[in-house]
């Protein structure tokens, strides 16, 4: 049995992974901020996620995974400063922060769903967990890790002497660097809000809360840390996210939560997935027009699953170029690998049980090695074209791989057979060519049935056909 070794963005190492509690893993995702619409490269980091759950249950861990919804306090800047993104898109489109909250949570859902994204046990929103958020800053409060300013509750990173180790921070050059407005009450440039206050001029914000420290909202880094311990405990397993939340979010998660709680390390395995990058820049929201969704990516005529294809030929950790170009080369080997499985799901030929063994050796040691879904895919490959395997073989590792791999092998079913008699015929000569070895007659009209686009799969059942 291969360990299972997981790379550890604490340690900057790969290591291997056995949980607190057996068989139980817990992870925690964080989850979307609801004010628009989740684009590829979001997907992307979800797709991650769903590798990473689908792979423990593969070695035999049951898996508790829980993802946040941030539908409040996750300002336009990671300096605390700029609007609620929630608020200002509930302006914008003349709705309230709840409706909009709904409305892209449903759709964030719906474009899971269609990528064969298993369901988390627990969705957790942060305008629901507002108690527990409360309760942790009164811990950081009362054991001095607070300060507070005209405009909120500050979390004082000078108390931590950890403070940055994740992202392995220089705070001394950060600072030495740093522009703070002069008007900024923050007392140095890494300290990070716990929990705001309502303006006092201006519009009134549609989602506030009283606290000891005044109505308010909290801020976006206390959601997580509040709602992961509550559904996990104080200490669990495995926390993921994109890579980009490893010098402001994360670092942060883990400062308040190790002193709120007494704990370190708080999380054991910090994952996280790399960008999606297109035309040599990061898919954001911020690029405008390169940030394409799911049903942008259909309308173009690509299916789900083929975007789920393409993300597993990358690994989990590393840059992924988008282009459409990749995108129909996923295409077309999703199909046929589609293809591939619902035509042997119809054969009954059986050989090369021993060698079966030896693939689903490489296919395990190819996840255990940090979820090397790009080797995996290779040894899939590799069973499909074996002439050693017999059909009931490679049809029993697609099902078992895609266990994992979620890319409809196992419910894939050959086509209803097309009609038409001018094929029909054409299909019928070439197999009396064949019965009779007229091998250059069959090898004319396989050719002609070619150039009308239509290709011919021979079984021991006969010869079927279908347009290409």
């Amino acid at each position: 049995m291969s360990d299972l070794r997981l790379y550890n963005t604490m340690t900057r190492t790969k290591q291997v992974f056995a949980p607190l509690l057996p068989p139980t893993v817990r992870v925690y995702s964080c989850g979307p901020t609801v004010y628009s619409r989740q684009h590829l490269g979001n997907l992307r980091t979800y797709l991650f996620v769903d590798l990473l759950a689908r792979s423990l249950r593969f070695f035999g861990y049951e898996v508790r995974l829980v993802v946040n919804v941030t539908d409040v306090g996750h300002l336009q800047s990671d300096a605390d400063t700029g609007d609620d993104k929630m608020e200002k898109a509930a302006r914008e489109e003349k709705l309230s922060a709840r409706e909009i909250a709904d409305r892209w949570l449903r759709v964030f859902r719906e474009d899971l769903a269609k990528l064969h994204f298993h369901e988390p046990d627990v969705w957790c929103k942060a305008t629901e967990h507002i108690p527990e958020q409360i309760e942790m800053i009164r811990a950081l409060e009362q054991k001095g890790f607070t300060y507070r300013t005209s405009d909120g509750v500050y979390f004082d990173t000078s108390k931590d002497p950890h403070y940055g180790e994740l992202a392995r921070l220089d705070l001394a050059a950060q600072e030495a660097t740093a522009r703070i407005e002069h008007a900024s009450e923050k007392r140095d440039v890494s300290d990070f809000a716990l929990w705001k206050l309502s303006p006092k001029e201006g519009p009134r914000r549609q989602m506030e809360w009283e606290s000891p420290w005044g109505r308010g909202f909290p801020g976006w880094h206390i959601e997580c840390s509040a709602m992961s311990t509550k559904y996990l405990g104080e200490t669990f397993d495995i926390h993921t996210g994109g890579a980009d939340h490893v010098p402001v979010h994360h670092t942060n998660e883990i400062a308040q939560s190790e002193n709120a709680l007494d704990v370190r390390p708080w999380v054991r395995f910090w994952m996280h997935a790399g960008w999606l990058m297109f035309d040599g820049e990061k898919i954001s929201k911020s690029t405008g027009g390169s940030a394409l969704n799911l049903d942008e990516m259909m309308a173009a005529g690509f299916e789900p699953l083929v975007f789920r294809y393409f993300a597993l030929g990358g690994h989990y950790r590393q840059q992924l170029t988008f282009s459409d170009d990749a995108l129909r080369g996923a295409q077309a080997s999703w199909h046929r690998l589609v293809r591939h499985a619902a035509e042997l799901r119809e054969l009954s030929s059986s050989a090369g049980a021993p060698f079966a063994d030896e693939l689903r050796a490489k296919f395990r040691a190819a996840l255990a090695d940090d979820l090397n879904a790009p080797r995996a895919l290779a040894v899939v490959w590799e069973a499909v074209r074996s002439d050693a395997l017999g059909a009931r073989e490679k049809y029993a590792l697609l099902c078992e791989w895609d266990s994992v791999l979620a890319l409809g092998l196992a419910d894939a079913r050959v086509a209803p057979a097309e009609a038409d008699a001018e094929i029909d015929g054409l299909v019928r000569e070439r197999d009396q060519a064949r019965a009779a070895k007229n091998w250059k007659r069959a090898d004319e009209l396989r050719a002609r049935l070619s150039d009308i686009g239509v290709e011919l799969v021979d079984s021991p059942q006969g010869t079927r056909w279908r347009r290409g």
